[in-house]
């Protein structure tokens, strides 16, 4: 094996070479790159190295994780696809152990879950990195003052543009083809790599570039201020929309036989169907359904089209961005008037005293401010919805006719799904690296750490700002709930239960996630240790089955009488104290420590304890 290799496998660098072996090397040579090269080697760099993606500045660390995290789904699902394509006595449930492949559908089904992935995951990453495909105002303040001709500079983003989408793209489907063929043991191997690798790769590309195109077309049509305006709702809804389809697959899949058979039309309507049928006539060959040709011939004819489009809107929105961002975003009036009257209602009553009140509006001007912030909620906020709207909704197929259903224990968990996930994306936003420049302030006025009277006021404010924006969210889905929700959950009974465990799970937890925060909301310092994102992940895999199974277990017991209604409200006051006793003693415990010097650092000195 040779010596560059095992570095490859080992991750490791050339060996060290003494202080003489290193002169005798000589001077080391960088390589001659042209200014089209600097140039695509800088856009590249800064679709990772930015603040949204990498708030502490290590993007090569989080590009790896992320490559391999986005293909390593597609490798599990394929591991977990050999029991069923080789079965053995007693496993899969309900599997015959006769040796023979799983049934014709169940097979297509497996097709059109990777299909589906690289169409999501492709099009999640192309939302994610969607300002930063166009120029900002650090481009026109430095590379528009340098000899760039302003083609070369267009051509050199279009260029580092592909190269991003192509890489993740073979990213996400880098693993699968390794372990796939095993797995199912395909009649022909040729023909199989051959249709799952152009399905994919066609799949992906389509949700990229449609969602390129459709970013360019609306930015040369409206102009960027009115694009502004109206890119936080577009990103939502293109997130959702693909979470939807991917946490609703399971759904979808029992469906399948009926759309291709019954419903082509509505089939020639999803992306990912078109792929599909390049997929299933690369295998099947001529033998395959006449759906499948037109599936695929949409798809070929679909892609190049889309390609024409984004190509086409590109230039324009990049000259009309450009032009726009020297020209200045003009003024505005800053003034809400629906909040207006409803903040100065809060005031009086909930933040009445100074520290609380500051807290309170620092939190409500800085959140949709910074773009980390907004494109965080985004994320959590289409996720979260996804993950409703796939807990609620059901697809039946009766007498040939795809209905869509609704499942009453599919609302109830519903309840407990948003109020978890709307505090729990506000607490990521919250501690994640922030504003720094904004927390000299409090500092200077309270101390650090402040008095412990002033620590309790400011956390009242950071909670009274988490609580009302869970209770509006909550009891808002609560409210569109009713209007879909079968008789039986419509009932008093069952409006006031909900209503109970509304607002009492936004109260616990928001008491339970905020318990150790100390800090001010937005003013959090970079993380000296990389976060793990599976640790991460795990914690909401653990705690949504929690959170939604709580209304599932109370909300029936609730419903049977009034004197169970008054004990669960008596138990939610009672744990809320409990929760508030803690959090005193953990805040008197942060605001005993020493006070630091300004230009003191907290470590080593005290071993990061401090925290």
């Amino acid at each position: 094996m040779s010596d560059s290799f095992q570095r490859l496998l080992l991750f490791s660098g050339h060996e060290a070479l003494s202080l003489n072996a290193q002169a005798a090397l000589g001077e080391a040579c960088e390589p001659e790159r042209s200014q089209f090269a600097h140039l695509v080697r800088h856009f590249l760099e800064r679709f990772f190295n930015h603040e949204t993606a990498s708030p502490d500045g290590d993007a090569k660390a989080r590009l790896v994780l992320i490559a391999f995290t986005t293909g390593l789904p597609g490798f599990v699902v394929a591991l977990y696809l050999w029991p069923i394509y080789h079965p053995f006595r007693g496993w899969p449930p309900g599997h015959p152990s006769n040796g023979g492949p799983p049934p014709y559908w169940l097979q297509v089904n497996h097709h059109l879950f990777y299909v589906v992935y690289s169409f999501v995951a492709m099009g999640i990453v192309t939302v994610f990195e969607w300002d930063l495909f166009f120029p900002d105002l650090l481009d026109i303040f430095v590379l528009q003052t340098l000899p760039i001709p302003e083609v070369r500079g267009l051509l050199a983003r279009v260029a580092a543009i592909a190269i991003f989408i192509l890489g993740f793209l073979f990213d996400a489907n880098l693993l699968a083809p390794f372990v796939l063929p095993a797995a199912i043991d395909p009649p022909n191997l040729a023909r199989f790599l051959c249709g799952h690798l152009l399905a994919v790769a066609g799949s992906g590309l389509s949700a990229a570039i449609l969602i390129l195109a459709l970013q360019g077309t609306l930015l040369s049509l409206l102009g960027e201020r009115m694009f502004r305006r109206l890119s936080l709702f577009l990103q939502g809804i293109c997130i959702t929309s693909l979470l939807m389809l991917l946490f609703l697959f399971p759904v979808l899949s029992g469906a399948v036989p009926a759309l291709l058979e019954f419903h082509g039309a509505l089939s020639l309507c999803i992306p990912p169907f078109w792929y599909l049928g390049i997929y299933q006539r690369m295998m099947e060959g001529p033998t395959a359904l006449p759906i499948y040709s037109q599936l695929a011939e949409v798809g070929c004819v679909a892609l190049p089209v889309a390609v024409g489009m984004a190509l086409l809107a590109y230039p324009l929105a990049y000259l009309r961005r450009v032009h726009q961002l020297v020209e200045g975003p003009g003024t505005r009036s800053a003034r809400n008037w629906i909040w207006s009257p409803l903040g100065g209602l809060i005031r009086f009553t909930l933040v009445r005293n100074p520290a609380s009140r500051a807290v309170f509006h620092f939190i409500s001007q800085t959140i949709l401010r910074v773009p980390r912030y907004r494109i965080y909620l985004v994320l959590y906020g289409s996720a979260g919805l996804s993950i409703v709207a796939s807990t609620i909704l059901r697809l039946s197929v009766d007498h040939e006719q795809i209905r869509i259903t609704t499942s009453p224990d599919g609302i109830r968990a519903a309840i407990g799904v948003i109020a978890f996930w709307t505090i729990a994306g506000l607490r990521m936003a919250f501690v994640s690296p922030g504003n720094q420049q904004g927390r000299w302030v409090f500092r200077t006025v309270n101390g650090r750490p402040p008095h412990f009277i002033c620590a309790m006021q400011q956390t009242l404010g950071t909670e009274v700002w988490i609580l009302l924006w869970s209770l509006m969210v909550t009891c808002g889905a609560c409210l569109v709930f009713r209007a879909v929700a079968p008789a039986q959950l419509r009932t008093w009974e069952a409006t006031a239960s909900q209503l109970v465990i509304a607002v009492g799970m936004c109260l616990l937890l928001t008491d339970f996630l905020f318990l150790y925060h100390t800090a001010i909301p937005l003013t959090g310092d970079f993380a000296r240790e990389q976060t793990n994102l599976a640790i991460s992940v795990l914690k909401y895999i653990a705690f949504v089955p929690v959170v939604a199974s709580v209304p599932l277990i109370s909300e029936p017991w609730m419903e049977k009488s009034t004197l169970d209604l008054t004990v669960a409200i008596g138990a939610i006051v009672a744990m809320h104290l409990i929760f508030r006793y803690r959090h005193r003693r953990i805040v008197r415990e942060y605001c005993d420590l020493a006070g630091l010097e300004e230009d003191e650092e907290d470590f080593p000195m005290k071993l990061g304890l401090r925290y």
